[in-house]
């Protein structure tokens, strides 16, 4: 295997997250809540009084980010080489497994193991075994 170093962007992926750290922090400290996007995501689907307005707040902000992005700086350069069933499975597969983890890798992977969380650590090997398995099978069994 090798790096593309034409593509290659350490110092982009470390302020991304810098900025995933700070976001975490901040949210934590003012809303007491953990930063995971799938239990945020999820408490819409089952609305409490006075719970969703925050929500759709930080998912409208999620979605307005990279929109963000691209009138300011312009189109990027994003390549997916897999169809839209393949996608579409890893998906539900994925959010199949963030409720048996009781959380997704922001929950666990940045909040969980920074509050030292054996769950989270068991749940983030849990999503890094996996996803190394699939890369793993699909590239030298599949391909």
């Amino acid at each position: 295997m090798q790096i593309d170093w034409n593509h290659f962007t350490p110092w982009a992926a470390l302020a991304g997250g810098l900025v995933l750290g700070l976001a975490a922090g901040l949210f934590i400290l003012v809303n007491g809540r953990i930063l995971g996007i799938s239990g945020i995501v999820g408490g819409l689907l089952r609305p409490k009084t006075g719970d969703v307005a925050w929500r759709l707040a930080f998912v409208s902000g999620m979605v307005a980010a990279p929109l963000m992005y691209r009138a300011v700086w312009g189109d990027w350069a994003a390549q997916i080489d897999a169809d839209w069933l393949a996608i579409v499975l890893a998906g539900l597969m994925v959010g199949v497994g963030t409720r048996y983890a009781s959380g997704c890798t922001s929950g666990h992977g940045v909040c969980g193991l920074s509050r030292m969380s054996p769950r989270s650590l068991v749940a983030t090997a849990s999503f890094m075994g996996a996803g190394f398995a699939t890369v793993y099978f699909v590239r030298h069994w599949l391909a």
